[in-house]
């Protein structure tokens, strides 16, 4: 009985295909920001919130620490979600929603960037540091030094 294939464990180049579609250039250009989205464990509503937070000129003081930490929860969860794809021990329908909607979180964060972030140096020195981690995760990943990863033998 053959398994669709949406439904087995996603093959380790379509893992790499998956984490490219994400990464791509562009790739939130016309993507959808969610509807509603779990985020820490929190139900919310994405959309209606990047949409009332960038349709006022500026961000009322009140409301900065909201959009601040809301920010700092999607970029939690987008790592969460990248971390299951990359660890490739998912079906491949849920790998194609998981990078939907990473896809979706970022079109989000970039909607709330543009309200221009309190501190520039800051935002830059967070994704420096988050983006050396993955890339550390994946060479020791590429060179079997993680305990987490086997090496492929084919």
């Amino acid at each position: 009985m053959l398994l669709d294939h949406r439904h087995r464990d996603v093959q380790e180049y379509e893992r790499k295909q998956l984490l490219e579609r994400i990464g791509k250039e562009g790739a939130t250009i016309g993507a959808r920001i969610p509807e509603e989205i779990t985020v820490q464990g929190e139900r919310v509503e994405l959309r209606d919130f990047v949409f009332e937070i960038k349709r006022r000129t500026t961000v009322p003081e009140g409301e900065k620490e909201r959009v601040e930490q809301a920010k700092r929860n999607l970029r939690k969860e987008r790592i969460e979600r990248l971390d299951r794809i990359e660890a490739g021990e998912i079906s491949m329908a849920e790998g194609e929603r998981l990078a939907e909607s990473i896809i979706g979180i970022d079109r989000a964060l970039e909607g709330l960037q543009q309200l221009g972030p309190a501190n520039l140096e800051a935002e830059a020195r967070a994704q420096e540091v988050a983006d050396k981690k993955r890339w550390s995760r994946f060479m020791r990943q590429a060179l079997g030094l993680d305990e987490d990863s086997t090496p492929n033998r084919r």
